[in-house]
């Protein structure tokens, strides 16, 4: 498998990893803390959805300075890949989010 492809599926599943945990261990933190479990996971996850994509690409600025350098030298290939890597982990932790909220539904 090529190392593209690769980083492609580890951006995805960390960053769906990160909302799903998160959520998950902050409706426990709920409970403790009786307060309403379901609508804490449901704030969390919408919260930390972007904290997630931020994570699964490996910081918020290195990924948009690649994409800036090479855009500006005119070599569009590590640009390309750059945006692809946002969207599939943009992917990831919206599929984490959309999880939680249909493991949520009809508790709130």
């Amino acid at each position: 498998m090529s190392a593209f492809i690769s980083k492609v599926i580890l951006d995805f599943f960390i960053a769906f990893g990160i909302v799903l945990g998160g959520a998950m261990l902050g409706g426990i933190g709920a409970v403790m803390s009786l307060q309403p479990p379901t609508q804490t996971m449901l704030d969390i996850a919408g919260r930390i959805k972007i904290w997630a994509l931020a994570a699964a690409v490996g910081g918020t600025i290195d990924p948009m300075r690649v994409i800036e350098s090479n855009m500006i030298d005119g070599n569009l290939s590590p640009a390309i890949k750059q945006v692809l890597y946002l969207i599939f982990a943009f992917l990831g932790a919206h599929m984490g989010t959309e999880l939680v909220k249909w493991v949520c539904s009809g508790r709130t």
